[in-house]
Formats: structure tokens, C-alpha cells, sequence
């Protein structure tokens, strides 16, 4: 059930160039992308393949190279920049006496291979771009930050480990091979390439004995459930028990694959046999394409589907040949008009359809047309269905081809023996329990439960790969419910239907010489009825001949009697046949398929439908639960949808996916162990978070966990008081408020003649810490937000509780995995991460005693304030928890820092009046400079008194409640 194939796609030249003459010939990116690359300097145009549009199959041209050049700087230099056009890196490309450059030997370009560019090739075709890193490798963060020297290292090693494996894919290649070509500074990165391209499946996968064998027989790392045996599933399950995983399969049906389904047709005495096909049938490309390696390695030799695909009238004669060129060139140019109306459109044309288009501009021609040129008309639009197993006036005509830009290069090519030769090597040794229609799942943060019949598995994670048609069905209950977003997405998208008639016969009459040929119709509704016929004669193992049923015929022919549809296809066969003197046997066996009606597919693939877009691909491949149960499958993946190969990237892509959150959990569970054990640690972690805040605004800054998408998860806000550096002129005080405050300057004025600041926290869901961000007037309006409208409580460190320590054990935990904070730095001169002990700048962050102008000494933590017996806590007299909202209460031992002062100090209730007198920065536009950590140096007494004495006429609080 694959698309139509693709015309051959425009090969883009990009050049690497710098003062080295490091210069890699390449064309841009085997899927290249409307949109240019903010990681690389070259910005080109894309001419847009008019792919899914095409009857035959014809090779999509193999991108050529011009001729190479390949330069090796000399390792002494250390000039290089591939960010030529950045300023910052123009100084140090020509470093003058009052910018020298230090020379380092992780400033150089490595040598691996001198032919360098026929490794970008190969890299290319596996889906790399030639001289940038993926989106995916940026989030992996396999290099300190992006651009300069070490990127392009981490490039040459990446092409190179690829290369040196797909030159024998039967192969495990392993890290040690790369020692002696890798310099021992670059050992560092050689681990990360390899590992990422290890656990992401572009290096090791699939079937050959050398990687079976790396399947461990008892796994070390946690359990986890796949549910579906089809192409995701498999290639998700074999590569997590590689990286060590105790994996169950769940299946509904008897057998493995899914939608691809090899079955075994025999007659005569099984004289006669065959196997036919009856979903996923054409390898789409073979450059890149992961099924092609295991075809590889099943020592298959592909079978090109050949180009030519006669079509033959009602009466069985084929059409005339000019006019089939005529009117293929008449539905491309309408296609382009179809294309240029949705840029005029701009986004109302998300809400047309394609068919519409083509109506509209069809009937507007003007153009006479004959009979035979409306078949031929109304046969392309049946395979434009078939091409996206839908109704072309249901597809979108914004985004019904999104994802041609991605088309894999190369032949379409069919498996001699059927695509079931491939689920069977990747099903073989994987724990299946058949059978097991699943109908409940739950998951939570104590893990997953698949409820099949009676029966519960559970595991630490879960992978659902069911079709979106069972999603869309809603027969399998997720509790929680799945977020919105998704339930959107699946509503969202399209999922069609293709079915076939598979006919086996006693000989081959319609020849050995092509693959395929068409048939029209005189009824418009029925254009898609067999419309295609796919002869298998060649790689099936006998005389098989196959016929499409695509668009509103494919729905009506699931309530056709299989006689009556096998009468159809015959009476077609002999009106082609019989007036050539061909006769026209009886079938031995015939399979008529019913994916529509399959309760565990309900349809074939999937397409973009009005209303929807590329992006919910995206969404649907979300994981939740924070990294509980994930999704994968060919409606998964904007950029291989409705294909075998889609299905099963999609399933090393989940891999890899479930693999870093079960890492990244049990770090965090380590991180817990150790904040457990030692509460002055957490303060210490707590702070280093808060140097590198994920939203800052004003006195305030957040952080959470970037990869939870959850608008609900939550996040820790810190708000920094400081003593102020001048009065807000927005303040009207009274008397009464004056006088008011005075209390709380008798109270609180020796402790901040010792202290420069005092930082308090809450914890809250990011979707409000991003409302907050947004609120406009300084910060005393944010502080009167946060309060009166989110009714949050200000607590010190320790009244977070141990809730917190969750939150900043997976932030620090997500960091650590991803490098973070190396890879979102500005690129400064294209230099790789420098050595510490050049710009290591010393911070000295705790326990640092100085002394106070009474002669005592006063630890001067990064943790706030503390107070003995008391908490100190900033709550609203009318504020109420939202569900969204944690609210930590103050308890009696709560307490914000290290020093007992005074007396003790209760809950501080602002009043509607402003509070900006005594926030460090009430800017909007600034933010605050004050970081945990940081030292003072000591004041005078005169100026501590001066700032005590503008904290006292501050009218941010009412009135001081003591316990």
C-alpha cells in the first residue's frame, strides 16, 4: 500500500568554504527542506518535485557529483570557520596582533579519509545533511555548541562510521575499529558520534547474524511493551533488547507485519504458487532506505519496477501515446496552477481541498475535451488518490504533498518472494505474544499497564504503533485521557483506503515485459476501480497478477461479493486480451482484501486532509505521560508517511526516544538518592539551575523541563528582592502605609544590613509562568499576579518541599543528558568549546564569610534567607489554588536560609499597592543582574543604613503577622 513513485528531484551543489580550502562538493540534503537551515550559511531555492502524481515508476536520478575537491588543511591551523559570514568569525579568521589566536589541537581538522566526499555521500543518502547537523542531532547535543571546528570533526567522524558500516551492512561495526584513525583529542567526540548513531539506529539495525548476536539473553535495563508487530513495532523492539531492554510484543492478529502482508497462493495440485503482496507492496526508493539494508542482508537481490505502463481503452485498445503525454502534461500544468493558488491563498487554503482545485480550474480551461480524454482525465485523478489513499476532495490542498521534498532516491523495487521475507527476519527471536488484542491502556510516573482480555502487562514504558484508523475508532482507552493536542492531531489527519484484487492463474497471458499497465473508466465514481494492475510474475514465484481499487470505488468495494468483483476484473482482462487473440483463463485462487474493514488497521495509510497539516505528524508522534508511552508508525512521520520505510524509522526513532528517558530517569532517581542524603546539596543544585534560567524576566526566572511539552508540567519560579537602588516614582504613599511599613523595617533591618538579597520561589505550571512573563507594568504588577490572579504562595528553598526536589532532579537530569547548555551558547569566532584554563571564570558560591559592621560573621549562601522557627512566605488574602497550580503551604520549621535574626518573621500579604521599591529590577526589559551565588563586596555602613531606610518606606506590605 505504497504511493506511486516520485520524479527525480533536483540535486542542490553546496560547498563547505573557508581560508583552508576545505571544500566538499555535495548536494544539500537528500530531503531538502522549503525552509533554509539556521545552522548552515548556504541558503538556496527548492524546485518542488511533482511527486504522487506520476502512473509509472520511473529511477529517481542518483544525485552526481561535480568534480571533487577535497583540500586537507595542515594541522598547525587553526583559522577554520564554516560561519564565514559571521562577524565574530571574521576576526578570527584573520586574527590581527590585537586578536591572536592561541593554537590548540582541538582548533584542527582531522584527517580520517581523504575521500571525504564520497563519505558525505553515503552520509547523504542516510538522511544528513552535508556540512549542518540534523534538528535531531542539536537536541542529542552531540557537540558543546554548534558551528566552528569541532562540528565539522564531528561531520568527518560521522560520515566516516557510516561509510566503514554500510560497506559491509552484515557487519557489526564497533567503536575500537575508529581508534587509530580518530586523534586521541578527538576521543570525546568519536564516543558521542558513535553512540548517537548507535542508539538511533542509523549503524548496527537489522538483521544479519553479527547484530543478532548482540542481543543480550538477559537484559539488564527495564521492561518495556511494544504494542503492534508491524514494521514499527519490530524495528523498535529488536533495537531496544540491542541496547539492552527486556522487550514483550503484544499482537492482535495471528501473525506479524501489520499492513504489510505476504500471502501464499497455490492451485492446481500446488503445482502453481505465488506469493502475493496484499498491503505494503514497493520499496520506495531505495537511497537511504532502511528496508533496502535488510534486504541486504537477506542477500535479496531488488527487483526495479520498469517504467513503462501502457493504458488501454474500454473497447481494449491502448491509447494513443501523444495523446496520453498531452493530457499527463495538461494535469501537471493543473497541479502547478493548483500550487500557485494555495501561495496566493496563503492559510485559507488549509480549508480547500485539492479537488476542488482541480475542478475549478478543469471546467475552467475552456478547452473541448473528448471521451477518451476524460477517462484519461479522470485516471489520473484516481491515482493521485491512490497515491494518498484518499478522496481528492478531502485532501488539503495546502499540504497534500508535504512531504514530497523527503522522496528516498533511487529505483522502486519490489521484494522477489514477497515483503513478508522482511517481517519474517525482523520477527525472528523477538518475544511476540500473538493474539492479544489490547483495549485499555494506563500510564502514569509509576509506568505503564496494557490491559489485553484479561490479562495486564506492565512495564516501565510502552510503545503504541496501532494505525491512526484504530486511534481514530477510539476502541483502545487511554487513561488519562491522551492531552488535546493530540486528540486534535488524530481528529486532524487523513487516513485513506487502498484494496487489491490478488489473482493467481495457470500461465502468464498479459507478457513478461512490464510491470505494470492501466485500465479507464466511463463512470467518473468509478475511476478508481481497478484502474492499475501490478503484474508479480517476475518476483512472486508464478503467473500473479494484482488490481488497485483506489478512491470512492476502494470504500464500495468493501460491500462488494468477491464474485462479483472478480467478475469485474475479468471482464476488464478480456476486453484488453481476447481482441489481441489472447485468451483469458479462469484463476486458480483469488483475494480480494477488506482494509477498511480490518479491526486492526480500518483503513490503509494515512494522508493530509483538509484542516490539517505537516505539523500533526509531529504531534501525533509526541510521547506522554513524561516519557511513558510513546508513538510510532507510519502516520508518525511528516517526512516518510504512508510508506514501509516511514513505519520503520519511525520505530528506531521511538527507540532511541525511550532509551534517553529511561537514562534520563534513572539519573534523576540517583540525583534524588543523593538530595535525600544531603539538603545543602539541593540548595547548591538549585542554584546552578538558576544561572542558566529557561525564562527570565525582570526579578524573575524559571526553569523546567524543556522536553515535557505538557503546558501543566511543572516549573520552579524564583523572585530575587534585593535592598532598592531608588524609589518607584509610581508609588503614592499614605501616612497610614508609611507608618505600616516601619514595623516591618524594625523587624527586617539588621537582617538586610548583613544580606545584599533574599530570593523566595514557588512552584507553578509553565503555562502560567508564561503568562506571567507576558504581564506588562514592571514587576510589582507580576508579584500582584502572581498572587492575586494565580494565587501562588512565596516560599523559601526548603518550603518547597520535596516535591521540588523531583522537578530539579529531572531538570538537572535532562541538562546533564542533552548538554543544553553548551549548544544554545552564541557562536563566538567558530571556535570549538575552549579549554578551561583559558576562560574558566572562578564563582565562589558558598560558605564565604565576611564580616558585618557589628563584628559577627554571616554565611552569605545562594539559598536566601533563613529564619529560625518561622517561615517567610508571601501569600494573597483572597488568593485561591488553581488546579494547574501548586501552592506549597508554610509549615512552623520551614525556613529560607542559614542565620536566625530577630524575631521570627510570619507570611507577608501584599496590598493592591505597588511593590517595585523593593525588587532589585523592576524593568521589563532587563533582566535581573542578581544571581544566586554571587558576592557583594562589603558596604559601608552609611550606605547599608541608606538602603534599610528605603526598605522601610516601602509600601509594598500592609502589615507584618507574627507567629
Amino acid at each position: 500500500m505504497n504511493p506511486p513513485d516520485h520524479t527525480p528531484q533536483a540535486t542542490h551543489n553546496a560547498h563547505i568554504q573557508n581560508p583552508l580550502q576545505f571544500t566538499i562538493h555535495l548536494p544539500r540534503h537528500p530531503n531538502p527542506s522549503p525552509y533554509p537551515n539556521p545552522n548552515s550559511d548556504h541558503f538556496f531555492s527548492i524546485s518542488v518535485p511533482r511527486g504522487k502524481r506520476r502512473r509509472g515508476r520511473p529511477r529517481n536520478a542518483t544525485p552526481s557529483l561535480p568534480p571533487q575537491v577535497l583540500h586537507m588543511p595542515p594541522f598547525s591551523n587553526s583559522n577554520y570557520s564554516p560561519l564565514k559570514n559571521d562577524k565574530s568569525n571574521t576576526d578570527y579568521a584573520n586574527p590581527s596582533p590585537t586578536n591572536k589566536v592561541v593554537p590548540d589541537v582541538s582548533d584542527e581538522i582531522i584527517v580520517i579519509n581523504k575521500d571525504a566526499t564520497n563519505e558525505a555521500m553515503i552520509a547523504l543518502s542516510s538522511g544528513f545533511p552535508a556540512d549542518s547537523l540534523t534538528d535531531e542531532e542539536i537536541e542529542a547535543g552531540v557537540i558543546s555548541f554548534v558551528g566552528g571546528i569541532e562540528q565539522v570533526n564531528y561531520i568527518l567522524i560521522r560520515n566516516h562510521i557510516i561509510t566503514k558500516w554500510r560497506e559491509n551492512v552484515s557487519n557489526w561495526v564497533s567503536k575500537e575499529m575508529f581508534l587509530d584513525v580518530v586523534p586521541q583529542h578527538c576521543r570525546s567526540l568519536l564516543d558521542s558520534t558513535y553512540n548517537y548513531l548507535l542508539s538511533h539506529g542509523y549503524i548496527n539495525f537489522g538483521i544479519s547474524p553479527a547484530i543478532r548476536e548482540k542481543i543480550v539473553s538477559e537484559p539488564s535495563k527495564s521492561n518495556v511493551i511494544v504494542i503492534g508487530a508491524g514494521l514499527a513495532g519490530l524495528a523498535a523492539a529488536r533495537q531496544l533488547m540491542v541496547l539492552g531492554y527486556k522487550v514483550t510484543v503484544l499482537e492482535g492478529r495471528k501473525r506479524a507485519g501489520g499492513r504489510v502482508y505476504t500471502k501464499k497462493m497455490e492451485g492446481g495440485n500446488r503445482t502453481v504458487v505465488a506469493a502475493a503482496d496484499l498491503g505494503g507492496s514497493v520499496l520506495t526508493g531505495t537511497l537511504g532506505n532502511p528496508l533496502g539494508i535488510v534486504a541486504k542482508q537477506l542477500a535479496s537481490p531488488l527487483h526495479k519496477v520498469r517504467d513503462r505502463c501502457p493504458i488501454y481503452r474500454l473497447d481494449g485498445k491502448p491509447v494513443d501515446a501523444g495523446l496520453d503525454a498531452r493530457v499527463e502534461n495538461d494535469f501537471n500544468q493543473l497541479l502547478d496552477k493548483a500550487s500557485k493558488l494555495r501561495q496566493l491563498m496563503g492559510e485559507v487554503s488549509q480549508d480547500v481541498s485539492l479537488g476542488a482545485a482541480l475542478e475549478t480550474f478543469w471546467q475552467g480551461s475552456g478547452d473541448a475535451v473528448n471521451a477518451e480524454e476524460m477517462g484519461l482525465f479522470n485516471w489520473h485523478l484516481a491515482n493521485l488518490e491512490y497515491a494518498n489513499a484518499g478522496l481528492l476532495s478531502k485532501l488539503s490542498l495546502a499540504f497534500w504533498d508535504q512531504d514530497d521534498i523527503y522522496d528516498m532516491g533511487g529505483d522502486h523495487c519490489f521484494l522477489p518472494g514477497g515483503n513478508g521475507r522482511l517481517v519474517q527476519a525482523l520477527a525472528e527471536n523477538v518475544p511476540i505474544v500473538y493474539e492479544k488484542t489490547v483495549h485499555t491502556i494506563r500510564y502514569g510516573s509509576d509506568g505503564v499497564q496494557v490491559v489485553a482480555g484479561s490479562q495486564i502487562f506492565e512495564s516501565e514504558m510502552a510503545l503504541c504503533t496501532v494505525p491512526l484508523g484504530v486511534l481514530k475508532s477510539g476502541s483502545i482507552k487511554f487513561i488519562p485521557e491522551l492531552p488535546q493536542r493530540k486528540l486534535d492531531g488524530i481528529k486532524r489527519l487523513g487516513f485513506g483506503l487502498l484494496n487489491k484484487v490478488a489473482m493467481l492463474f495457470p500461465h502468464v497471458f498479459w507478457g513478461t515485459d512490464l510491470d505494470t499497465f492501466g485500465h479507464l473508466s466511463d463512470d467518473p465514481s468509478r475511476r478508481g476501480e481497478f484502474f492499475l494492475f501490478y503484474s508479480y510474475a517476475t518476483v512472486a514465484g508464478g503467473p500473479l497478477l494484482i488490481a488497485l481499487v483506489a478512491g470512492e470505488a476502494a470504500h464500495k468495494f468493501e460491500s462488494m461479493p468477491p464474485t462479483d468483483a472478480v467478475s469485474r476484473v475479468l471482464q476488464i482482462l478480456k476486453g484488453i486480451y481476447e481482441p489481441q487473440g489472447i485468451d483469458v483463463p479462469e484463476p486458480i485462487q483469488t483475494v480480494c482484501t477488506r482494509w477498511g474493514s480490518d479491526p486492526f488497521s480500518l483503513g490503509s495509510y494515512s494522508n493530509v486532509a483538509v484542516g490539517a497539516s505537516g505539523d500533526d505528524y509531529d504531534i501525533l508522534a509526541e510521547c506522554v505521560g513524561d516519557g511513558r508511552l510513546f508513538f510510532a508508525g507510519e502516520a508518525t512521520t511528516r517526512r516518510y508517511p504512508a510508506t514501509m520505510h516511514g513505519a520503520f524509522l519511525s520505530g528506531l526513532r521511538e527507540a532511541a526516544h525511550m532509551a534517553h528517558y529511561s537514562s534520563t530517569r534513572a539519573l534523576k532517581k540517583k540525583v534524588e538518592r543523593n538530595l535525600t542524603k544531603n539538603a545543602h546539596s539541593c540548595a547548591s543544585l538549585l542554584a546552578d539551575l538558576f544561572r542558566q534560567p529557561d525564562l527570565e524576566f525582570g526579578s524573575f526566572s524559571v526553569i523546567f523541563c524543556k522536553k515535557n511539552l505538557d503546558p501543566n508540567s511543572t516549573a520552579i519560579l524564583k523572585v530575587t528582592f534585593s535592598g532598592p537602588q531608588k524609589k518607584s516614582h509610581e508609588c503614592s504613599r499614605t501616612t497610614d502605609q508609611h507608618h505600616s511599613n516601619k514595623l516591618l523595617f524594625q523587624q527586617l533591618q539588621s537582617h538586610f544590613n548583613q544580606l545584599q538579597e533574599l530570593h523566595v520561589y514557588t512552584l507553578l505550571s509553565r503555562e502560567h509562568a508564561l503568562e506571567l512573563r507576558e504581564v506588562r507594568g514592571g514587576d510589582e504588577l507580576r508579584l500582584n499576579y502572581l498572587c492575586e490572579k494565580l494565587g501562588v504562595k512565596l516560599v523559601g528553598r526548603k518550603g518547597l518541599g520535596s516535591s521540588a526536589d523531583s522537578v530539579i532532579a529531572s531538570i538537572k537530569a535532562e541538562r546533564g543528558e542533552r548538554k543544553s547548555a553548551s549548544t544554545s551558547l552564541t557562536f563566538k569566532s567558530g571556535i570549538s568549546k575552549p579549554k578551561a584554563g583559558f576562560f574558566k571564570q572562578k564563582v565562589i558560591r558558598k560558605a564565604k564569610f565576611f564580616s558585618n559592621s557589628s563584628g559577627s560573621t554571616h554565611p552569605n549562601t545562594d539559598v536566601g534567607v533563613k529564619v529560625v522557627g518561622s517561615s517567610i512566605g508571601f501569600t494573597a488574602t483572597t488568593a485561591t489554588t488553581t488546579a494547574t497550580t501548586t501552592s506549597i503551604p508554610t509549615t512552623t520549621n520551614s525556613s529560607v536560609g542559614d542565620k536566625a535574626v530577630g524575631n521570627n518573621i510570619g507570611s507577608i500579604q501584599p496590598s493592591n499597592s505597588t511593590m517595585g521599591s523593593i525588587l532589585g529590577n523592576s524593568n521589563d526589559s532587563t533582566s535581573a543582574n542578581v544571581r544566586e551565588g554571587s558576592l557583594y563586596e562589603e558596604e559601608s555602613r552609611r550606605e547599608k543604613q541608606r538602603r534599610a531606610e528605603d526598605f522601610s518606606s516601602s509600601s509594598a506590605v500592609d502589615r507584618l503577622r507574627q507567629e
